[in-house]
């Protein structure tokens, strides 16, 4: 019996969303499927029934599927151009209405890019005092969540980081690990949400940063999520993807491109 053709699809999906918190629909089938084949050959399992099994049987397996399906791959200053572009242009012209901005950082992760977006806003700070941000970062994942708060990072996690910034944002442990420093963390405020939920995490926002998330999404999912960013967004308000995903025909019209090939948008009214 192939897992496709496996009737234990269904019973092992709601296994998933009962113990890991992770709801499945969120995310396209073949998605789904793709991931659990790699922990199922990883773990010799060839049925759905089996692997459930296993997982039953083997507590530790929980955390390697929950890595699995929401593949938290990030880090500080992720395509760096964009930050570029929202620290040289976006921010700036942000400002230029208001003296703080409101960002949300929707599936955060383990807060690499709130922390990226949290050092550009504290570097505007200390050259203006009169300038600053806030930022609610927002992740369904209550574990890279966690990781996101502590704040603690790997030397090889500051790869991308000039030896300034380090200095200035983060403190290094005795285990050689990094902490950042207070006043960014003070910036932001880290939150479970469901995106699927239709609700915003917060309104009357400056900039919405949903950056590598919709990739794993239906084109149904991806169109009410941008409508509820646009609903969650200020008149004129700035929505950053990721380099590889784009806005549905459906909701096209809801964004003027301000960068196409950023993927920076601005809400059109």
């Amino acid at each position: 019996m192939t897992p496709e053709k496996d009737d234990g699809f269904a019973v092992l999906k709601r296994y998933i969303e009962q113990t890991l918190k992770i709801q499945c629909s969120n995310y396209k089938e073949d998605y789904i499927k793709r991931r659990l084949l790699s922990r199922m050959r990883s773990t010799g399992t060839s049925a759905y029934d089996e692997y459930l099994r296993y997982l039953r049987e083997h507590p530790p397996e929980l955390e390697n599927l929950r890595n699995a399906l929401t593949i938290n791959v990030t880090e500080f200053f992720r395509d760096a151009d964009v930050y570029d572009l929202l620290r040289k242009e976006v921010f700036p012209a942000l400002f230029k209405g208001r003296k703080t901005l409101r960002i949300w950082c929707a599936g955060c992760s383990t807060g690499e890019e709130p922390y990226s977006l949290a050092m550009i806003l504290s570097e505007i700070n200390a050259a203006d005092k009169t300038l600053s941000g806030q930022i609610f970062a927002t992740d369904i994942d209550e574990v890279v969540l966690k990781k996101a708060k502590d704040g603690i990072y790997s030397e090889k996690a500051m790869g991308k980081l000039s030896e300034a910034r380090i200095h200035r944002h983060f403190t290094r442990l005795p285990d050689g690990t990094y902490q950042v420093k207070p006043h960014l963390q003070s910036i932001i405020r880290f939150r479970p949400h469901d995106l699927m939920s239709g609700q915003p995490t917060s309104r009357f926002l400056d900039m919405i940063s949903c950056r590598n998330v919709t990739i794993y999404f239906t084109e149904k999912q991806k169109d009410e999520l941008a409508k509820t960013f646009h609903s969650a967004l200020v008149p004129g308000g700035y929505y950053v993807m990721g380099k590889t995903e784009y806005l549905g025909r459906e909701v096209e019209g809801l964004f003027t491109p301000f960068n196409s090939i950023q993927k920076i948008y601005r809400k059109k009214e």
